[in-house]
C-alpha cells in the first residue's frame, strides 16, 4: 500500500442525516481540489442504514424504534450506534484506481490496525455467487467486526467503515445485517481486547496514515 497522507477530522456523537450532509460537503470540496484527501472519524446515535440492495425481508422490527435511514452507498444493512468507531473517507482516487481496489486497501489497513489493538483480523475473498464478503473479520472466532460500505462520484470516494468498539450488539440481532442472515458481529469488548476509544480512534488514525 502507498502512503497516503489524510487530513484528519473528528468528532464525537453526529446525527446521521447532519453526517450526511457535511460529508456531500467534503466530498464537493475535494473534487474541486478544495481539500486533501479525508478521514472523518466519528459515531452516531443509534439508527440503521440501508443500501440499495437491501431486501425488505432483512429490515429490523420497527417496535425497536431504531429509525431506519436509505443511504446511496454500497452494501446492504448496517447499525451504527453509540460505542462504534465510523470513518467517512473522503479521498480522491489514482487515475488506474477503482472503488473495489481502495475497498480492499480500506480492509487491509484496519486489519492492520486491529493487529496492533491486540486483535487478529482478517479480510476475506467472495466465493463466485456469493453475497460480498466486504468487511474484516475475527481470525481466531470467524465473526465480523468491521462493515464497510463505499461509493465513488468523479473519482472521489465518500462512505466508509465501521468499527463496534464497546457498544450494545443487540440491535445487530434484530435486522439481517450485510445481506448475511449468518453472520455474527462482534466487537472489540466481545473479542477480550477492553481498549478506550481514544486509543482506538489514533490507531486507527495512524494505519490510514502509513504506507
Amino acid at each position: 500500500m502507498r502512503q497516503r497522507p489524510l487530513s484528519l477530522i473528528q468528532d464525537d456523537l453526529v446525527d446521521y442525516d447532519k453526517a450526511m450532509d457535511r460529508m456531500a460537503e467534503l466530498v464537493g470540496e475535494r473534487q474541486r481540489d478544495e481539500r486533501p484527501d479525508t478521514l472523518w472519524l466519528l459515531s452516531h446515535p443509534q439508527v440503521y442504514t440501508v443500501g440499495r440492495r437491501t431486501l425488505e425481508g432483512h429490515l429490523p422490527d420497527p417496535s425497536h424504534g431504531i429509525p431506519v435511514v436509505s443511504t446511496g452507498r454500497g452494501g446492504q444493512l448496517t447499525y451504527h450506534g453509540p460505542g462504534q468507531l465510523v470513518g467517512y473517507l473522503i479521498v480522491k482516487l489514482g487515475e488506474n484506481e477503482g472503488i473495489v481496489d481502495y475497498v480492499r486497501e480500506v480492509e487491509l489497513r484496519l486489519v492492520r490496525a486491529l493487529s496492533v489493538l491486540g486483535l487478529a483480523a482478517e479480510r476475506r475473498d467472495t466465493p463466485p455467487g456469493s453475497e460480498l464478503l466486504t468487511g474484516v473479520w475475527t481470525s481466531e472466532t470467524g465473526r465480523k467486526i468491521v462493515s464497510i460500505g463505499m461509493r465513488q462520484s468523479r473519482g472521489v470516494t465518500s462512505h466508509g467503515f465501521a468499527l463496534n468498539v464497546d457498544g450494545d450488539l443487540s440491535p445487530w440481532d434484530w435486522a439481517v445485517p450485510c445481506g448475511m442472515p449468518e453472520v455474527d458481529m462482534t466487537s472489540l469488548a466481545r473479542e477480550g481486547s477492553a481498549v478506550p476509544m481514544d486509543q482506538v480512534r489514533a490507531v486507527v488514525a495512524e494505519a490510514f496514515e502509513a504506507g
